[in-house]
């Protein structure tokens, strides 16, 4: 298969400038660090080879976002499966200076938002950090608008119940 021209340099261009949002969006998602940074690297290597106008920043985070899904699904699958055996099930652990680097208020907001369940927690990933409109969150998790706002009013009420009014 031949590469289309034009896509390498238009996919490292999008690599350079955005891996690291895009890191951060992971993270915020699948709850670590290395299993982010595999999602984004999966990613990008995925989309080697594609036409260049593919190449797009909201298609890349439909691409990461679907990438986190499917981590978090192996998990609750491995989960699941050392439940059944009686062991217990991975969780990921912040590194020591994860969690020196993070404040304790963060910590706790962070933890909260990985208790909510998926749909919840990436719309709010969605909305407030990576700050796209309802339109654009409803497109890319194949949801309708005002699924979108109710469920952005469901988790932030559920926040503010676990948080205690501190969010």
């Amino acid at each position: 298969m031949s590469v289309p021209p034009g896509a390498e340099p238009a996919l490292a261009g999008l690599y350079r400038e955005h891996w690291l949002a895009l890191v951060r969006l992971a993270v915020l998602l699948v709850g670590d660090r290395e299993s982010a940074e595999d999602v984004v690297q999966d990613v990008f290597a995925r989309l080697h080879g594609k036409r260049p106008d593919v190449l797009t920043l909201p298609y890349i985070r439909t691409c990461v976002l679907n990438a986190a899904r499917s981590v978090l699904r192996r998990r609750g699958v491995m989960a699941r499966g050392s439940l059944k055996l009686g062991s217990p099930g991975d969780q990921p652990v912040d590194s020591a200076e994860t969690a020196t680097l993070l404040g304790e208020s963060r910590q706790e907001i962070l933890a909260a938002l990985g208790r909510l369940p998926r749909r919840q927690r990436e719309v709010l990933v969605l909305r407030y950090y990576v700050d796209l409109s309802d339109a654009d969150i409803a497109q890319m998790t194949h949801i309708r608008q005002s699924t979108v706002r109710s469920t952005v009013a469901r988790a932030l009420a559920r926040l503010e119940r676990e948080l205690g009014g501190r969010a």
